[in-house]
């Protein structure tokens, strides 16, 4: 493991820019930081294409077994001081081990057509309430999320932590646009459904055991109302309380979750 002593390194550099959307797009690389995140993505097969090892790893609980095993996997490692660290790393407390993945690609046809369930998300911008949703559909074996054109970046380091790991357990697909991708889901048999302030129908009354597709607006403006046109059904999450509303994240979790409990009824 070679040692960079000055932020002017090149590997330095290009890590530097990876913090930047239109650089991870057209490198078609990203990074993740942290001991148990880069041992999701040694678990789950991930294209490790450089790693950087700060001092201070070796000190920490599973650091020195994780430094042999990357290192063992990946022929691009480095070492740097925990200062030089600090300066490419995007989290308040780093642990001190930095990894660049390569994206995964995934067929769209394919996916759609051995799929059951999806969930489309039309213009969130949180990266928490993506995450968040990325983790929930994981954890209720959703076949795949999809992010319309004008979602936040699935690749921004506050995304990729918020999914906590779930990330590298299913396809997601990122910058479509929406109607065309519900067109092609009609066309594959699935029923697109709409969580809308309009919607007639109560969620739990739909019927979710076929092929179904859900679909949450942005926090702030919901669904598009060309969206709203395209979708099958839309529906409401019954609100019996004073509130107006619920977080796309909890909105998003309750209707995959009625998913699970139909197709397990």
């Amino acid at each position: 493991m070679n040692y960079i002593e000055s932020s002017q390194n090149n590997k330095i550099k290009e890590i530097k820019a990876l913090h930047l959307k239109k650089n991870r797009d057209a490198l078609g690389l990203y990074f993740v930081e942290g001991i148990r995140f880069i041992n999701d993505a040694i678990d789950n097969g991930q294209d490790i294409v450089k790693v950087i090892v700060s001092d201070k790893l070796e000190s920490l609980n599973g650091g020195k077994e994780l430094i042999e095993l990357v290192t063992t996997l990946c022929d691009d490692c480095s070492l740097v001081s925990e200062k030089l660290f600090k300066e490419i790393s995007d989290t308040q407390t780093p642990q001190g081990i930095l990894a660049v993945l390569k994206k995964r690609e995934f067929v769209f046809d394919e996916v759609i057509e051995q799929g059951h369930s999806l969930v489309i998300l039309d213009g969130l911008q949180d990266p928490g309430n993506v995450g968040t949703i990325i983790r929930t559909a994981d954890a209720a074996g959703i076949s795949a999320v999809i992010l319309s054109k004008g979602c936040v970046d699935l690749f921004s380091p506050k995304v990729l932590r918020s999914t906590m790991g779930s990330v590298f357990h299913m396809p997601i697909f990122e910058g479509l646009y929406i109607n065309e991708t519900i067109d092609l889901l009609k066309k594959s048999n699935y029923k697109v459904i709409a969580s809308h302030l309009d919607g007639k129908n109560n969620y739990f009354d739909e019927d979710l055991t076929g092929k179904s597709a859900i679909i949450v607006g942005n926090e702030a403006n919901g669904i598009s109302d060309e969206t709203a046109e395209k979708a099958d059904k839309l529906v409401k999450i019954p609100m019996p309380g004073r509130a107006e509303s619920l977080n796309a994240s909890v909105a998003a979790s309750i209707m995959i979750y009625e998913i699970v409990r139909q197709k397990n009824t």
